[in-house]
C-alpha cells in the first residue's frame, strides 16, 4: 500500500448509524470494564473516531476512552479528524482524546489546530493536550505567543498550559526567562510567579527578582507586579524601592503598587522621597495612595 492510498483511507472516516454506534459502544464498554485493549486495525479505529461525533455524550466518552487505550496507533486518525473533519463535535472530541493519549507525536497537528481552528473548544482542547505532553511543547507554545496573530484568548490558553507544565517540571521555564523575546520572558516570569504563589517552586524567587533588572521596561513592570503578589517584603522591598526611580513610568507605578500590596512598611521613606521628585501626576498619585495605605497599616 503506497502512502497516497494510506492517507486517502485515513481521510475516509467511517460513518455510523445511531444503532451501529450504540452497539459498538456496548462492545467497547465491556472491553473497558474487562481492561482489554480494543482492536487497533484501521477499520476499527476509523469507526471509533466516527463515534466521536455521536450526539450522546456517554457514547462519545466510551469511544474516546477506547481510543485512548488504543494509544499511539490512533494518533494519525485523530489528528486528521481534528484538523479536517467538518463536524465540530468530532474535531473537539478528537483533540480531547489526544489529550488522553498525551504523545508528542501529535504535537505538530495540535499546534496547527490550535492556531487555525476557529472553534474555541478545539483551541482549548488542543492547548490542554499540549499541556499534557509537557516539556516538549514549551518551545512551540512560547513561539506562538510571539506571533502577531496570536489572540488574547490564545494567550490565556497558552499561559494556562505553561502553568500546568511548570507545575510538573518546575525547571522547565528557566531558559525561557533568558529568551531574547520580551513576550516570552514575560510569559515565563508570570508562570514562575504562579508556582511561587502556590508553593510549588520557591527556588524561582531568585529568577523573579532578577527580572526586576531586565533590560526591557515591559519585563521590569510585569516582574514588579508579580513580585508584589508573591514575595515577602524582606525578600523584595529593597529591589522594588530601587525601581521607584526607574526611567519607565509604568515600572515606577507598578513598583509603588507592589510595595503597597506586600505591605512593605519599610518602603514608606523611599516612597515619600520618590513622590517628592516624581514628575508624572499619575505615578505621583499612586505613590501617595501607597504611602497612605502603608502608614495606616
Amino acid at each position: 500500500m503506497n502512502e497516497a492510498t494510506s492517507n486517502q483511507q485515513i481521510n475516509e472516516l467511517e460513518s455510523l448509524t445511531e444503532q451501529e454506534a450504540l452497539e459498538l459502544a456496548e462492545v467497547l464498554k465491556q472491553k473497558l470494564l474487562d481492561q482489554e485493549t480494543p482492536s487497533s486495525d484501521q477499520t476499527s479505529i476509523k469507526q471509533m473516531v466516527a463515534g466521536l461525533g455521536d450526539q450522546r455524550g456517554s457514547l462519545r466518552l466510551t469511544f474516546a476512552q477506547s481510543l485512548g487505550n488504543v494509544g499511539e496507533a490512533a494518533i494519525p486518525y485523530l489528528c486528521d479528524a481534528m484538523k479536517n473533519n467538518p463536524n465540530v463535535v468530532i474535531r473537539r472530541a478528537s483533540a480531547k482524546t489526544l489529550n488522553l493519549i498525551g504523545s508528542k507525536k501529535a504535537l505538530p497537528n495540535l499546534i496547527e489546530a490550535f492556531k487555525t481552528d476557529p472553534d474555541p473548544v478545539v483551541q482549548g482542547s488542543s492547548a490542554g493536550a499540549m499541556a499534557t505532553i509537557g516539556v516538549p511543547a514549551i518551545e512551540d507554545l512560547l513561539k506562538i505567543l510571539t506571533e502577531p496573530d496570536c489572540t488574547a484568548f490564545q494567550v490565556g490558553l497558552i499561559n494556562l498550559a505553561l502553568s500546568f507544565i511548570g507545575s510538573k517540571a518546575p525547571d522547565a521555564l528557566n531558559n525561557a526567562t533568558q529568551s531574547e523575546n520580551i513576550e516570552i520572558r514575560i510569559a515565563a516570569i508570570t508562570v514562575l510567579a504562579e508556582q511561587i504563589q502556590s508553593g510549588r517552586y520557591q527556588a524561582a524567587s531568585k529568577t523573579l527578582l532578577k527580572a526586576l533588572s531586565d533590560q526591557s521596561s515591559e519585563v521590569r513592570a510585569e516582574a514588579a507586579t508579580m513580585v508584589g503578589k508573591t514575595l515577602e517584603p524582606e525578600d523584595a522591598s529593597h529591589k522594588l524601592c530601587e525601581l521607584l526611580s526607574d526611567e519607565s513610568v509604568q515600572v515606577r507605578k507598578n513598583a509603588s503598587l507592589a510595595l503597597m500590596k506586600m505591605e512593605a512598611e519599610e518602603a514608606i521613606g523611599p516612597l515619600k522621597n520618590a513622590e517628592a521628585i516624581e514628575k508624572d501626576d499619575q505615578v505621583k498619585s499612586v505613590m501617595n495612595v501607597a504611602i497612605k495605605v502603608l502608614v495606616q497599616d
